[in-house]
This record gives structure tokens, sequence and C-alpha cells, in this order.
């Protein structure tokens, strides 16, 4: 079995198991999280391919298992539904033993203010980089998308995602090649600002933060229209 696919084992399996815990019931949730992750992954991977197919970014071939999906490898596909659940995992069960601990309406239009302007700061001075540019604009939309329809949301998500940052520096850090020979992800120089923190790109934090985003918002809009139907 690839290092790739040993990476999403160990990072999938304690969320999935502990789904079922009696005080989570995590398992409750599928349906409205395993459509999330199917409608947002189609844009991902697209964008996956496309850098792909470009030489933006690629996969070494001794840490794969040597099935593709197009020109993508199986473990990179399967990437786009094992992290998000383990994210969104992560975050339904701060919140279930931290009920309380969110921001305010004004700290969190603060923060999502501060990050709108960074981001437009950022595609605006590095409109050349590929990466980079779709990669801010893409949280712009998220972020505005979030902030408007569902504040309270974005006020939990700004205290959880520096939590989802820990394992995310594990997992990043070893597919960028942190403690590893080689990279499993290369990544082109011409495409990304050049800024890394160990070896992972700065624009993976900011790729994660909307990614993640993107299910939790997407889940919580399919769990009210569940709740509605049973209220009907």
């Amino acid at each position: 079995m690839s290092l790739y696919f040993w990476i999403l084992i160990c990072s999938g399996s304690i969320p999935f198991l502990y789904s079922f815990h009696p005080k989570l019931k995590f398992y409750k949730y599928w349906p409205s999280l395993f459509t999330s992750i199917l409608l947002v992954a189609i844009p991902y991977l697209i964008w996956d391919y496309f850098f792909t197919e470009n030489r933006y970014w690629g996969f070494n071939e001794s840490y794969l298992s040597g099935y593709y999906i197009f020109n993508l490898p199986v473990e990179e596909v399967l990437f786009f539904v094992v992290i998000p659940y383990c994210c969104v995992f992560t975050f339904h069960s701060l919140k279930h033993y931290f009920p309380f601990l969110s921001f305010s309406k004004k700290i969190t239009a603060t923060l999502a203010t501060l990050l709108l302007i960074a981001s437009f700061l950022i595609v605006m001075g590095f409109s050349h980089l590929p990466y980079t540019i779709i990669n801010f604009s893409s949280l712009v939309f998220v972020l505005i998308l979030a902030f408007i329809y569902d504040w309270k949301l974005l006020s939990v998500y700004f205290w959880v995602f520096p939590v989802i940052l820990i394992p995310f520096f594990i997992v990043n850090g070893i597919l960028t090649g942190f403690g590893i020979e080689n990279e499993i992800v290369w990544y082109s120089p011409h495409v990304f600002m050049g800024i890394r923190i160990l070896t992972i790109p700065l624009e993976d934090i900011f790729y994660a933060f909307s990614l993640v985003l993107s299910n939790l918002f997407l889940m919580e809009v399919l769990q009210r229209k569940v709740k509605m139907l049973r209220c009907q």
C-alpha cells in the first residue's frame, strides 16, 4: 500500500470510529456531510486536474499506488473525501464539547474583513501566480458567502480552524516532504509565492480554510433543509 494511502487511512480511521460515539453520534450527519463532500469536491478536483495537467503541481509515483482517475492519483481523489470528513468531524466534536466558544458578530466581521483585505492585496500583488490568485480568489468568495448567510458558523470556525491546523501541518507536512526523502506532492516554483512554513506552501493553509469552510457551509444548508422538511 502506498505511503499516500497510509496517510489517508491514519488520518481518517479515528474520526470514522469516533463517529459512532454515543455522545457525538456523528454518523447522523452522514447524508448531508457526504453530499456536501461530493459537491465541494467537484470544483476542487477540476482545479486539481488542470493544475496537474499544466504541471503547476504533480505527484511522486514512488509514494503512489499507481491507480489514476484521469490524471489524478486515486489517493488524491480520496483526499477530498477523507480530509474534509476529518475536519468537519473535528469541528462538530469541538462544538459539542465547547458549545459556548465562539466570537461575537463584531469580532467575526472584523476577522473576516481583515482576511478579505489581505486576500485582495495578495491577489493584486501576485496576479501572475496561478495557485496564489485562484486560491485567494476562492477564499474571498467562500468567506463572503459564509459571512452573509451564516455568520454564526463563521464565528465558531474562526476559533476551531487553528485547532484543525495542528493535524493539517502533520498531514500536509508529510505530503510536501517533511520527514521523508522526497515530496509526495511537488509544486512548481512559478505558481506560488514561494513562502513555506517548514515544507508547506503558505497558500495551502488558506486552501484548507476554504475547502473545510465550503464543506461546513454546504452541510449546514443541507441540514436546515432536512429540518424544514421534517417540520412540514
